[in-house]
């Protein structure tokens, strides 16, 4: 989530501007099974989904403008089913309040959701994107809506919130600006407030228009990540989100970055001192955004980091953007090639590190321009305080240069977009040396010896695709 405008990217992936702000919008058709298809002879999906149904592996599917599923309602997808977006209409999926999608593929049979535009010719953003919104805590007001024009609201009490489960789910060219205005967007997979009932494992999303991921509150985990060639941040939290994630990989386009500045993390509170009163709001900033990560690795590349502006209109910032009161923690992590590794933004965001709630264990930060970053407008803290820390003893932080990466032991098709391969070299050390302290130590947590996302499992391999753009669906 940034707050500045993607006006650029709306007219570059020339999308009509909709209006977020119609608070009554037209009556929304309810569908009826009554097989209407598209000229491929795809089911036309659109409006409401109103009672419990199941998407068949041998049919195709169009998501025609907003498909809502409502509360009471699961929608069930079959292994191997294929489900495309309308560009037009901006096709999206969003599960509601109370309402579940349950949609569990195989490592032989995925269920992808992806682009309605021919082979050759998807793009980033083709679509809206797969949205999940659930009644777990989150730290805005109730009212709050969300983003993109989406009606209803999110969040609540029940912290074991179920919204379903999503496993063995591919997510294509979705991501998408609905309106050139800030905070309009919908990314590859949306979560809002979503508890902790809900399943995610084995997802990949590939070519957002945004964000490949992005939490809204909720405390939701997830293991078995991938988010492809992303426009914008990879990893996105906010709003008070306390779930756990293992197991994450993101590949970047070096060519391709957002004009707001693209980082693999970006974890934000919320602005306090923003009412017109000065309040931080009605809960008072709490829950604070305070996730646990563990076993990440992300990549843009084994050359030169840039943050000069790249052809997709913006340029890559860091690694990790920490900022806005954020007591997000990370652990046995790699980042490699981003201009910056770690920008600790802000005095709260300070603060929440000094006091143990923002932790980072086992990180590697490679390749960078800069490492560290100390971005604040109240002298709260200096490049050599934050250096000092991020080096403390016992926590086994490294940074190491461009020029000897390769000590490192990646792999060699490490950055290859179209095939890579993750796994390190046997030498590699990176292989040992995992830390699961403090809050790492979670039951939740697999206790590997490896830093980053990969020891020797390819986790990927069989499920995942690199080539989507030329794919026959």
């Amino acid at each position: 989530m940034k707050k500045l405008s993607k006006a650029l990217l709306v007219a570059m992936m020339t999308v009509a501007a909709v209006s977020c702000k119609d608070d009554n919008p037209d009556p929304i058709p309810v569908v009826v099974d009554n097989g209407t298809r598209d000229p491929q002879g795809r089911v036309v999906l659109e409006g409401e989904i109103k009672t419990s149904r199941t998407l068949l592996a041998t049919e195709k599917y169009l998501l025609k403008g907003f498909v809502y599923v409502t509360e009471g309602v699961t929608l069930e997808i079959q292994p191997g089913t294929v489900i495309f977006g309308d560009k037009d209409t901006k096709g999206s999926l969003i599960i509601e309040r109370g309402a579940k999608l349950i949609a569990n593929g195989t490592a032989a049979k995925p269920i992808v959701f992806t682009s309605a535009q021919a082979k050759g010719s998807r793009k980033y953003g083709d679509w809206g994107g797969v949205v999940l919104v659930g009644r777990a805590p989150m730290n805005q007001p109730s009212s709050t809506k969300l983003e993109g024009g989406i009606r209803g609201e999110f969040g609540g009490s029940d912290a074991a919130d179920n919204s379903g489960s999503l496993q063995y789910v591919r997510i294509e060219f979705a991501g998408v600006p609905l309106s050139a205005a800030a905070n309009s967007e919908i990314n590859g997979l949306t979560m809002y407030g979503v508890g902790s009932g809900t399943k995610l494992d084995y997802i990949q999303v590939s070519y957002s228009g945004d964000d490949s991921y992005e939490w809204f509150g909720g405390t939701v985990n997830a293991k078995h990540l991938v988010a492809y060639r992303g426009w914008d941040d990879d990893f996105d939290t906010d709003f008070g989100y306390t779930g756990k994630v293992q197991y994450a990989v993101s590949l970047r386009d070096p060519q391709i970055a957002d004009q707001s500045g693209s980082n693999a993390f970006e974890s934000d509170n919320f602005n306090p001192g923003t009412k017109a009163d000065g309040t931080i709001g009605a809960n008072e900033g709490m829950p604070l955004t305070a996730p646990v990560f563990s076993n990440v690795s992300a990549f843009v590349t084994a050359g030169t980091p840039s943050n000069a502006q790249q052809s997709g209109s913006g340029a890559y910032q860091s690694g990790m953007h920490l900022r806005r009161n954020t007591s997000t923690s990370i652990y046995n992590t790699v980042v490699v090639g981003y201009p910056e590794g770690l920008r600790l933004d802000g005095g709260p965001t300070w603060a929440n590190a000094q006091a143990g709630g923002l932790t980072l264990s086992g990180v590697v930060l490679a390749n960078t321009t800069t490492a560290l970053v100390a971005k604040n407008n109240t002298d709260a803290f200096t490049l050599d305080q934050l250096t000092a820390w991020f080096k403390e003893t016992g926590k086994g932080n490294s940074t190491v240069l461009g020029a000897e990466l390769s000590t490192l032991g990646l792999n060699p098709a490490t950055f290859n977009l179209s095939a890579p391969n993750f796994l390190p070299e046997a030498s590699s050390p990176l292989l040992t040396g995992a830390g699961f302290e403090g809050k790492a130590a979670d039951s939740f947590f697999d206790k590997v010896t490896y830093k980053g996302a990969f020891g020797t499992e390819n986790w990927v391999q069989g499920w995942t695709n690199f080539t989507p753009e030329t794919t026959d669906y």
